[in-house]
């Protein structure tokens, strides 16, 4: 008795979903494809949103800036939610190694008195700052449109939220557990007066109702001020000063800024691409947003790293400007 073993191939009618096909043709699609493109519900709305009624769910005119298909912004690092979440995997693994190698081996409390404190009044605070982003970010993700640029926000709110949890868990470590540290930061962010423009201008931004133009006051431009003046120029006086521990415990911030640069200056790239009313709406706002963000950070950075760092950190700022398409009102 002889067995004959045949195989038979079954070719599928279409090789992916009737959305993707429509934007992409009948080939196969890939997991960010799949995750992004064409996912919220734009018909048959049965009401407006209770809290706005003025516009409908998902509506294209809660922002100044127009796009023929908000689907052309998209993430250059491809992330859907399983990519991010594997990456930011392996970034917390190295990032708890060293936040238990630091505590493990008291390295806070054994910097110089002079260095905690200056620690705790210039950096800690920033956790506040933190939790704006968040908020900002939750907020441009629930007013967006598309799934491509719905994600990249909530994304980076998420991420804003752990940050701020990093900055935390510094001042637990110089208080040893106790938590006075962080009441300490608290007092720091509501009255120290280097602060006070920092706060500001982040309480500001949270009744911005133009969710792009909340993008850029946030992503855009207090980050690209703020994060290499803290993360890079404060870091290098810490090294300098002895202080060079602290440097694996802001790594994270660190890698995830020249991450996250990619997609916030893809997606202005492409904006500012589609029309010229784009490009003068973004350029308007920025001149309003970047020398209050610039004046915010002058108590602080003269604290922190002297003012000199800052204006270092604004030139570069206005090279990355210039390469998306857009002007520095310090040029």
């Amino acid at each position: 008795m002889s067995v004959e073993i045949k195989t038979n191939t079954v070719e599928p009618i279409r090789q992916t979903f009737s959305n993707l096909q429509r934007r992409f043709g009948d080939k196969p699609a890939s997991r960010y494809q799949e995750a992004s493109f064409d996912i919220e519900a734009v018909t048959n709305f049965h009401y407006r949103p209770l809290w706005d009624p003025q516009h409908e769910l998902h509506d294209p005119t809660r922002t100044a800036i127009r796009m023929a298909d908000w689907h052309k912004v998209t993430d250059p690092r491809q992330f859907y939610y399983g990519a991010y979440v594997q990456t930011r995997a392996r970034m917390q693994e190295a990032t708890e190694h060293a936040y238990g190698f630091c505590e493990k081996r008291e390295l806070l409390s054994r910097l110089p008195a002079e260095l905690q404190a200056k620690l705790l009044r210039c950096l800690v605070p920033l956790r506040h700052a933190e939790l704006g982003a968040n908020m900002n970010n939750s907020s441009i993700a629930g007013d967006s449109i598309a799934g491509t640029v719905t994600q990249m926000h909530i994304y980076q709110a998420m991420d804003r939220l752990g940050m701020g949890q990093y900055l935390s868990r510094i001042g637990l470590l110089l208080d040893g557990g106790t938590g006075e540290a962080l009441d300490q930061a608290k007092a720091y962010w509501l009255d120290d007066p280097i602060w006070q423009g920092l706060r500001r201008y982040v309480e500001d931004s949270f009744v911005i109702r133009d969710w792009f133009e909340l993008g850029l006051a946030q992503n855009l431009v207090l980050d690209g001020l703020l994060q290499p003046l803290m993360y890079q120029r404060f870091d290098q006086w810490l090294t300098e000063n002895g202080g060079s521990d602290v440097a694996m415990l802001t790594e994270f911030m660190r890698d995830w800024y020249g991450e996250s640069t990619r997609w916030v200056d893809a997606m202005f790239k492409t904006v500012l691409a589609e029309s010229e009313a784009n490009r003068e709406q973004v350029q308007a706002w920025l001149e309003v947003w970047e020398p209050r963000a610039y004046e915010a950070l002058l108590p602080l950075a003269e604290e922190a790293t002297g003012i000199a760092a800052l204006d270092e950190v604004r030139s570069a700022f206005a090279t990355r400007l210039q390469k998306i398409g857009l002007k520095s009102r310090e040029e």
